[in-house]
């Protein structure tokens, strides 16, 4: 009988044989390692299959997450880029907002000079007109003073609102006349007196275009007769001023003309007697040269301040002299006194 694999024989004496596998116990046993080892292969390639696709997964996560962080870093590079723009473009607005406030100083600067300057000739003109002012009332003053003191009665003559002398006609005409009464060659011998004084101081006449005797009269009568008769007591004022004294004025004339307005600007009503007699009168004028006074508003104005570009200011046509004549002249005039 055959034995299996594996079984010991026995000696002839009847003891046990040693073992001894058969081929198919080795055949088995070797079939049985390689199954073993192609199993452990097999589990072992599953965990490494395992392993694998979760590291490409961790390691898709990984390239996901690293283009978010490239795209956050390009974004951020961008936010970078603007933002040095920005700083760059706030550099130079710095720089440019520092330039105007240095131009704005220097600007400043220049019209505190200038305010400065032109407050300093503001005064000096200011001053130069008072003095004007002043003359021209100075010598208004010393006529109706002394008209006052030859006449003893300070009533019939006056300063007008208008800078003007006013002298009641009754002083020197008879009502309706155009003749100089007799009397009245005391009251216009001080007035050839204060004129030839005046006149004869050229830092005086220098001021002077002309000296206008006017005619008044109320609205007694027609306007005509009244046009005419103002005309002709101005005009014999201004005869006598011119004649009288010797000549003296003569020398004068061209400052003297003589205008006659009738009843056309009274000084006050025409409905009571009191209002009639104060509008029959003589009034004397003085006109201050145009050019004398724009000289000293064209000095003003072509100064070279800092921070101005003026031009100079052209010169005004001299005024022609006054002449004499029985009809007011009419002419647009600068006049510091109206």
């Amino acid at each position: 009988m055959r034995r299996g694999a594996g079984s010991y024989r026995r000696n002839e004496t009847g003891g046990e044989q040693g073992f001894w596998p058969s081929y198919a116990d080795m055949m088995s046993a070797v079939a049985l390692i390689l199954f073993f080892l192609m199993l452990l292969s097999y589990i072992q390639n599953l965990v490494t299959g395992n392993d694998l696709q979760n590291t490409q997964e961790v390691l898709a996560q990984t390239k996901e997450q690293v283009q978010l962080a490239e795209d956050q870093l390009a974004g951020l590079t961008d936010d970078l880029k603007k933002k040095q723009d920005q700083l760059e473009d706030y550099a130079v607005q710095i720089v440019q907002q520092k330039e105007e406030m240095e131009a704005q100083e220097k600007l400043i600067g220049q019209q505190e000079a200038y305010l400065l300057a032109a407050n300093d000739e503001l005064t000096q003109m200011r001053s130069q007109m008072q003095t004007i002012a002043v003359l021209r009332l100075s010598i208004l003053e010393q006529i109706r003073e002394s008209i006052v003191e030859v006449m003893g009665d300070a009533s019939k003559v006056s300063i007008g609102d208008n800078g003007n002398i006013i002298l009641s006609d009754s002083v020197l005409f008879d009502l309706g006349s155009s003749e100089i009464k007799e009397d009245s060659a005391g009251v216009l011998g001080e007035l050839i007196d204060v004129f030839y004084q005046f006149l004869s101081d050229e830092e005086n006449a220098k001021y002077v275009d002309s000296i206008v005797i006017s005619g008044h009269t109320d609205i007694t009568g027609t306007a005509e007769s009244n046009r005419i008769l103002s005309t002709d007591r101005a005009n014999s004022v201004l005869n006598y001023l011119l004649l009288g004294k010797n000549g003296i004025l003569n020398g004068y004339s061209s400052y003297f003309c003589a205008a006659g307005y009738g009843a056309t600007r009274p000084v006050d009503s025409n409905d009571t007697e009191e209002g009639k007699a104060a509008n029959r009168r003589i009034e004397i004028s003085m006109i201050l040269k145009d050019d004398t006074v724009l000289s000293i508003v064209e000095n003003y104005l072509a100064l070279d301040l800092p921070g101005t570009d003026t031009e100079a200011v052209p010169s005004p046509a001299p005024t022609p002299a006054a002449t004499a004549s029985p009809e007011p002249t009419e002419r647009p005039r600068f006049s510091f006194f109206g």
